[in-house]
């Protein structure tokens, strides 16, 4: 696996404007398929988070103009995506999204991220801390779960993927796209 750099890159922000207008709607159903597919690859990642497991965890890609509430119930977990993070949750992260995915497939050092202000963390931070430790171990490869099921042309898209996220330049931290 390609390792990103210690400074994850940020989308650029024409991207994110033109996604902005986009309904989210749409984005459900594969937020849901994704969350099953994390399941059936790590069966045990949800149960790891103990006492947390009922909790709610607010997950903001900052170059990204929408963000996710996921809720890890082990029997029912649900992920959405949100125009802005509710009032309420327990916890939630920030960070540009190739950071918070290098660091969920365990090619970016979360604690690094948070110490140099790339992440940052509010709410509770044992819920977070939990989050992290599970999906950590859990070693979740984002290629294979979205496009794992694609065989050879996956491996390849998800290849291609992880080039591009390389190719653009280093978070800044904050919004990109406002």
């Amino acid at each position: 696996m390609t390792e990103l750099p210690a400074i994850p890159p940020v989308l650029p922000p024409w991207l994110a404007r033109a996604v902005a207008p986009l309904p989210l709607a749409p984005l459900q159903p594969a937020l849901a398929l994704m969350l099953a597919r994390i399941g059936r690859l790590h069966p045990d990642l949800y149960g790891r988070l103990g006492e947390h497991a009922n909790k709610r965890f607010g997950i903001d890609p900052t170059d990204l103009p929408f963000a996710f509430v996921l809720e890890p119930k082990p029997r029912h977990p649900r992920v959405r995506a949100v125009r802005t993070l509710p009032a309420g949750l327990d916890a939630s992260i920030r960070g540009p999204l190739a950071g918070l995915v290098g660091m969920a497939e365990g090619t970016l050092d979360g604690d690094a991220l948070f110490f140099s202000r790339v992440l940052w963390v509010e709410g509770d931070v044992a819920a977070a801390l939990a989050l992290r430790n599970a999906i950590d171990d859990a070693r979740i490869d984002f290629g294979a779960v979205l496009f794992g099921h694609l065989g050879p042309l996956g491996r390849r898209l998800s290849e291609t993927v992880r080039r591009q996220l390389q190719s653009l330049p280093a978070a800044s931290g904050g919004r990109t796209w406002s």
